[in-house]
């Protein structure tokens, strides 16, 4: 099956798409400091440059988009239907880097929150991000 856009228009739809600063980090982000809890951001020094860093809960938040992280049995993880073995390559890649760097920040006796993109959509959103503070609060080391 034929992609539906050209190659050079493919090609910029996806050099567009930012690894930081994306809308399910703002969610987050801005819900975080709207209930007093204070972070940094991309930490160069831990394994995996978690998205959020909570040192006074000794906790990082991993937020993953679906397609990129291959969130399984989720709808906005669909393969594309063009080039799948480069993508099935990638996302596979991406989702062992996932496990590594999890793996080692629990080593390092950090809690590891994992959210998902779908989990910040507006029917979630209020759910997700209340058990997001019950998860800091009570240092859980599961995710959402």
């Amino acid at each position: 099956m034929a992609d539906k856009v050209s190659k050079k228009r493919r090609s910029e739809i996806m050099r567009s798409v930012k690894g930081k600063d994306t809308k399910p980090e703002m969610i987050v982000r801005k819900y975080l400091f709207s209930q007093g809890f204070r972070y940094r951001l991309h930490d160069k020094k831990l394994p995996g440059k978690p998205d959020i860093k909570l040192s006074k809960y000794k906790t990082v938040i991993l937020i993953n988009g679906c397609f990129w992280h291959g969130h399984k049995n989720c709808k906005i993880y669909v393969m594309p239907k063009t080039n799948t073995d480069f993508w099935y390559s990638k996302i596979e890649k991406n989702i062992h880097r996932d496990e590594k760097n999890i793996s080692k920040l629990r080593k390092l006796g950090w809690n590891v929150v994992v959210l998902w993109e779908c989990q910040l959509k507006k029917k979630k959103r209020e759910k997700t991000l209340n058990n997001l503070v019950d998860k800091i609060m009570s240092g859980n080391k599961n995710s959402i």
